[in-house]
Order: structure tokens, then sequence, then C-alpha cells
């Protein structure tokens, strides 16, 4: 269905172009025509910026939808037509067939990953995914890929390693850390976490934490609004908006276009444009400050770390392959999927196997569990939190 929906050849070439200027965004009309969103100077056209040419004289060129699901479905499709190696059908279905085989211990499940994923040519990396937990005996029909990019989600983006840190005091989403420069290997290990990420949106697969709002908008080249603040730093916002609204002038403040920033508790000053420490800040130019300290406050000293990690990222899967999606959905997208068995999407079952003093099972590729025929709700509850935290591991029968 959906290979007569679109036109692989018009979809490839749309895709093929090189990424949007800076500020510019590319919408779809009802008709399913592109055109473009100049952000910089908030205007519309049907004018490709990056070809000169006009998106009219081609009509039509995929059927815009505003569907999520949709939009999943539009996104598999496009990952497959878009990022096959080869024209001929047969062998792009040999490929997919083919698949790489990955092996870690769950002790060393960081530098085990980092080792094989960056030795991976990068087109590989989207071959069906064959994980091993060396002495489990379980076959890798979902259930222990899904495993291996939750745990080692859990691991790469863990505050503790320096490299991401939480958004702020109450916010638990991930933003990267500007203080990662401690590891000397950092930007290594942000080209490896970009694949990473990458593959988990390639294979639909989910990881075990999120990102903040302005570096999934930055994932999709969505260009940042004031308001996005709001999620990371309410303080810095409201503080923001109150300059906005008032005459700094008559309330005397006296600042200037620079701020202080503080790493590992060391404190240096930046400044927000050349000479910025003599600019006082007034009525007339306040505008300009609050957009130049908003946009240091969402990137702060992380432009390396962002670049290796986004070229990790598009070596798996080109950013505009995203550029349907809203950053709310891309979040839905990364942290949550539809259970997948060898059948397709699983629907959760329990099943009464085993006797009585029988340990819960799970079939995690198939998304059922397997509960023995307990006499009561307590001898049930002790051996589910026995199965839980005191094993772990896969098997087969």
């Amino acid at each position: 269905l959906l290979s007569k929906a679109l036109n692989p050849n018009l979809l490839q070439g749309l895709l093929n172009e090189k990424p949007l200027p800076e500020g510019w965004e590319m919408r779809f009309t009802v008709d399913g025509i592109p055109y473009f969103v100049d952000h910089n100077r908030r205007a519309t056209t049907y004018i490709d910026p990056r070809t000169g040419k006009s998106s009219l004289e081609n009509g039509p060129q995929i059927t815009y939808v505003r569907d999520f699901k949709a939009k999943v479905q539009y996104f598999r499709f496009w990952c497959q037509v878009g990022l096959m190696p080869s024209e001929f059908e047969w062998l792009n279905r040999y490929f997919v067939f083919m698949h790489i085989k990955i092996t870690v211990t769950r002790k060393t499940l960081f530098e085990d990953s980092f080792q094989q994923i960056m030795s991976f040519n990068a087109q590989d990396l989207r071959r069906r995914l064959w994980i091993i937990f060396p002495g489990e005996e379980g076959l890798d029909y979902g259930g222990v890929a899904r495993e291996w990019f939750f745990l080692l989600s859990h691991e790469v983006l863990n505050p503790m390693y320096c490299l991401f840190e939480y958004a702020g005091k109450d916010n638990y989403c991930l933003q990267i850390n500007p203080a990662s420069y401690i590891n000397p290997d950092h930007l290594k290990y942000f080209k490896f976490i970009g694949r990473f990420i990458a593959m988990a949106l390639f294979h639909g697969k989910f990881i075990d934490t999120g990102f903040s709002l302005p570096f999934y908008k930055r994932m999709l080249n969505k260009p940042w609004a004031l308001k996005d603040l709001e999620s990371i730093d309410p303080e810095f916002y409201n503080s923001l908006i109150w300059i906005k609204e008032n005459d700094i002038e008559e309330c005397g403040l006296e600042m200037y276009f620079s701020v202080d920033k503080e790493i590992l508790g060391e404190i240096t000053t930046h400044e927000l444009k050349p000479d910025g420490g003599e600019v006082l800040v007034t009525e007339e130019n306040k505008e300009e400050y609050i957009r130049l300290v908003a946009e240091w406050r969402l990137s702060r000293g992380v432009e390396e770390q962002t670049q290796a990690f986004f070229e990790g990222f598009n070596e798996v899967l080109p950013q505009q392959y995203l550029q349907y999606f809203d950053a709310k959905e891309l979040e839905v997208m990364l942290c949550f999927a539809d259970l997948l068995g060898s059948n397709g999407p699983q629907k959760f079952c329990i099943e009464k196997v085993g006797k009585e003093n029988w340990l819960p099972r799970s079939h995690t590729c198939f998304n059922r569990l397997d509960l023995p025929p307990y006499k009561s709700y307590e001898q049930l509850k002790e051996k589910l939190m026995f199965a839980i935290e005191e094993t772990e591991g896969f098997g087969q029968e």
C-alpha cells in the first residue's frame, strides 16, 4: 500500500537534497505540495532555497499526513526505499535478510558496544541486528535487541559519565554536558552515541530516557523558540520574559552583553557578541540581548559535542528523514515503541504454565508472561518480585 502511495524516485530526489539553510523548514500543503518557511524573515515560498526551483513545477511529491501513526509508517517505508545499498530489489532483500552480530557482556556493556559499533561500516548498522550475551541461550527475535537498546541507553546517557546532564533541578530530561571535555575521548563517544540513537530510530527500538525539548528540535533541524527555555530552565525563562515586558532603564538594571558560566567550579565570562562586556543592555537593544542570551543558554559551549553526535547520527540515519515529525512525536518514537514479535505487533498476554514452585517466566519476543498456578496473591507477589530483582538473562526452550 505504501509503495503505491509514494513514488520512490520523487521521494529519493526530495530527501537527497542537502540540508535546508539554518532557520528554514519544509512543510506541505493539504495537496501534498512542499513549501518552505523562512523563520529568519518570517516568510513562506514555494522556491526551494537549496536549488532555486519551484516545487509547483513538479506538482505533489508526497502525501502530507497529520496522523502520527501514518507518519511512522511513511518513515519506515522511507528507510527501506531510501537507505538500501543497491538499486536491485533482490539485492536489497538479501541486504535486509543478512544480520550483523554484536556480542556484549553485561559487565562491560558500554565498552563492548562502543568498540563494535564503531568498527562497523555505518551502512551495515541498518541491517538486522543479532545481539548475543555470552552464556545466555536466548535467540534474538527482537527481545534481546530490545533489552540491549534499553540497557545500553541507560549506560551511555547516565550523567555519571559526564557526557550528559539533567536539564534542570526538577527536570530529568537530558542535554549535553559542557564539562564532557574532561574525558579526552568524549568526541568519539558522542559520535558513537549518535550512531546508537540513529540505530534505535531506524530499527524501531526505544531507549531508557529522553532528551530535552531543544535537543529534539536540534535533531529535527527545526528553529528554537524562546518558549523552549521554559521546559529546561523556568527561572531563566521567566527572567527573560520579565526583561522583555518591563522597562529595564526605569528599573535601573545594569546589564551587559556578557554572561558568567561555571564549569567544574571554574567561573568564566562569555561575551554574547564582540566586546559584549562593554555594551550596555538598553530598551533599544534588549530584544537582541534576549535572543543572544537564550541562544547561549541552549548551546553554551557544546558545539563540538553536538557536531560529533550528529556526525555519527547522519552516518546511519540522515536527519532529513525525520523532517515530517515534530519534537513531541520524535520523543514518542524514541522513548516508546510497539512491542514486536516475529509475526509483527503482539498483544501482551498471560499464560497459566508450570507448577506452584516455579518462578514466572517472560517471553520478551512475544510479549507473553508465564505464571504458575499460585494459591495466593502474596505468593504471586513474592515469586514475581524475586524473578524481577534476582535474575537476568535469556534462555531458550
